[in-house]
């Protein structure tokens, strides 16, 4: 088990979709397990480590924000894009045509601190060690490098990201979240299942914010459910 790593990330908007929505864009209270592993993901993937988030800080007061955005409705089909790709032909999907407004309910001015680890995987090969993988995350993190840019909940709402140390730094939650807050069935991750991969099946579980701190109970964990 590797030591763990707390980040602080931010941003004006933010969209963890409920998957219950199935038109317009509602989003969690908070961020959810699986956008934060999105984040770390950023920053550091590789074959040979999975990470867990095992707590989520919420450092600014919950505020909500509605607007309407202009979505693409359609996708290219695959064998579409498989013709292009035997004739060397322009692949192009018109936006003017397949253009659709939606409302959404949206987060604004967010901040959070998420603390994850990352175990081994069994891909991990014979040079690779937690500490190995341990000081390249820190070096990227302060570094503030990423293999794609972190966003919260949506691509077009990128975040902010910092490595914070929770011991030079103590966690102060905002007064109006003191006390104990149910926030329903969140969406924990996708389980792919072992290969060959089929559709994703998503877990979830119950998550209880008490004085803004959510914990994420692990994986495997009876609280996960399918």
């Amino acid at each position: 088990m590797s030591q763990g790593f707390c980040l602080e990330v931010s941003g004006p908007f933010a969209c963890f979709t409920r998957p219950e929505m199935k038109v317009e864009r509602v989003s969690f209270d908070t961020i959810t397990p699986s956008a934060a592993r999105a984040i770390f993901d950023a920053i550091l993937w590789k074959p040979a480590i999975a990470w867990q988030v095992q707590r989520i800080e919420v450092c600014a007061p919950i505020r909500w924000i509605s607007v309407r955005r202009n979505e693409v409705g359609a996708v290219v089909p695959m064998n579409t894009v498989r013709s292009a790709m035997k004739s060397n032909a322009a692949l192009s999907l018109n936006i003017e045509n397949n253009r659709q407004q939606r409302a959404g309910l949206l987060l604004r001015d967010v901040r959070y601190r998420l603390h994850a680890r990352f175990d081994l995987t069994e891909r991990a090969g014979e040079g690779d060690t937690t500490a190995k993988f341990a000081a390249m995350f820190e070096r990227r993190a302060r570094n503030g490098q990423c293999f794609n840019q972190p966003y919260l909940g949506t691509r077009e709402f990128s975040c902010a990201f910092r490595l914070v140390d929770p011991q030079a730094e103590p966690f102060a939650a905002p007064e109006e979240l003191d006390g104990e807050r149910d926030l329903g069935w969140m969406l924990y991750d996708l389980d792919y299942g072992p290969p060959p991969h089929a559709s994703p099946s998503p877990l979830f579980f119950r998550a209880l914010m008490r004085n803004g701190v959510i914990d994420v109970p692990a994986r495997d964990s009876e609280e996960v459910r399918g």
